[in-house]
């Protein structure tokens, strides 16, 4: 994902430099801020020091000071820029993210049993198995094994190290590196940590039946997440029993496991 935007930050005139390199026309951006181009060019083109905030004056990215509260100008932006700070968001950020992929990138092995279309992105030493369906924007990283007769669909991103297994099906999620899914999960609009654990026939929920956005607890409280589609959110280590079902919007807390079976109507920190 780094890749893909600077590579879209340097067609478009930008250089990326370190911070001890950056002068008054350098643009700052912080890490957990996803801007849309034509919003840092807008910001980039001002003559004078200025911020640049939502439309609720929340601030996106800054240039000409070292604090955006010490600039001379603020301008405000109706695109769709947005501070990462729910979960949800960076699903959102990640649609983003690949949706810049223009071409695609097969460095691995794919099966010409396998069907691959749209953009996809393959690292090194990852495989593609017979009867495998990847459906791009996908970016898949180094040494991970998708299938046999597994589903892809994008727009999903799946790290390093991974595995994918049999008639498992991932869309739409993150896949943070040395996770194992095993044979037929289901993964929808979710987020799953590092070296987890998946039993066979675990399977995420994404959808209400009553077709209205989700809500998430966060810290006592009912948060809309302003999406129809939300599957659930696991943390680092986390170890699922065979056949485990887990509601829409649910967190799963780091290191927890679930027993065979089990269904996970709320929160497990």
């Amino acid at each position: 994902m780094i890749d893909l935007l600077s590579a879209e930050l340097t067609r478009a005139g930008f250089q990326i430099v370190e911070n001890a390199e950056a002068g008054p026309r350098t643009l700052r951006i912080p890490i957990d801020t996803w801007i849309e181009l034509g919003a840092l060019l807008m910001l980039g083109r001002n003559e004078k020091s200025a911020r640049l905030c939502d439309s609720d004056g929340v601030v996106l990215a800054w240039k000409g000071e070292e604090s955006p509260g010490d600039c001379e100008e603020e301008i405000r932006t109706e695109a769709g820029c947005f501070p990462i700070v729910y979960p949800w968001d960076l699903l959102r950020m990640n649609e983003e993210v690949v949706a810049l992929m223009d071409e695609s990138s097969i460095v691995g092995e794919v099966s010409p049993l396998a069907t691959i279309s749209g953009s996809v992105r393959l690292g090194q030493g990852s495989r593609i198995l017979p009867g495998s369906v990847v459906e791009g924007p996908v970016v898949i990283g180094p040494n991970t094994q998708i299938g046999p007769n597994a589903l892809i669909r994008g727009a999903t991103s799946i790290g390093a190290n991974c595995y994918i297994g049999h008639g498992a099906e991932v869309k739409n999620s993150i896949i943070y590196p040395n996770t194992y899914i095993s044979r037929h999960c289901y993964i929808g609009d979710s987020i799953i940590g590092s070296h987890v654990t998946l039993g066979s026939g675990t399977r995420t929920e994404n959808h209400r039946h009553d077709g209205r956005n989700h809500v998430s607890m966060v810290r006592g409280n009912e948060v809309n997440t302003e999406r129809t589609k939300v599957g659930t959110f696991i943390g680092d280590g986390v170890r699922t029993g065979v056949n485990t079902s887990i509601e829409a919007a649910v967190k799963i807390g780091v290191g927890r496991m679930t027993k065979p079976g089990a269904v996970i109507d709320k929160d497990l920190m």
